[in-house]
């Protein structure tokens, strides 16, 4: 087993800061290449101390903070405008970051795309759903409306 500290959110392993013992394969493959995990050093309690307070900063102060904008969120559908093809097929695909963006152009907040998880590809236009992670005790789910750009 490899022990690594998690630079990123890791679905299914842990937060930013968090010590792991992984397989030795996942870590020197996919893990420490993708940037989402350092090597467990000695020396990393330093590191980890800065990961979990830059971690801090980011996320939403109080757990109601969090409540208010899961409660926005979960309101309305947000819409997206892509290029779509016909039959309803995107010109390529609908990322986190374009999700993030089209719940700030709503009005509904600021998200980190970071924090958005979108349970597949989404290459067709028609009604989707992404979950985001507010808190580590505090997820919402959007709908997304995903329609043809005039």
């Amino acid at each position: 087993m490899s022990k690594l500290i998690l630079t990123h959110e890791v679905t299914g392993l842990g937060a930013p800061g968090d010590v792991i013992d992984v397989k030795p394969g996942y870590a020197r493959n996919y893990l420490i290449p993708s940037g989402l995990a350092v090597a467990w050093t000695r020396g990393g309690e330093k590191q980890i101390d800065s990961i979990k307070a830059a971690r801090a900063a980011r996320e939403l102060a109080t757990v109601e903070e969090a409540q208010q904008l899961k409660a926005r969120l979960e309101q309305a559908p947000v819409t997206l405008q892509v290029k779509a093809g016909q039959g309803g097929r995107l010109f390529g695909s609908v990322k986190a970051s374009d999700v993030a963006a089209a719940v700030s152009a709503a009005g509904l907040g600021e998200i980190d795309k970071r924090k958005i998880e979108l349970p597949s590809v989404i290459r067709a236009t028609g009604s989707h759903e992404a979950t985001v992670r507010l808190r580590d005790d505090v997820a919402a789910t959007i709908a997304l409306s995903v329609v043809a750009a005039r």
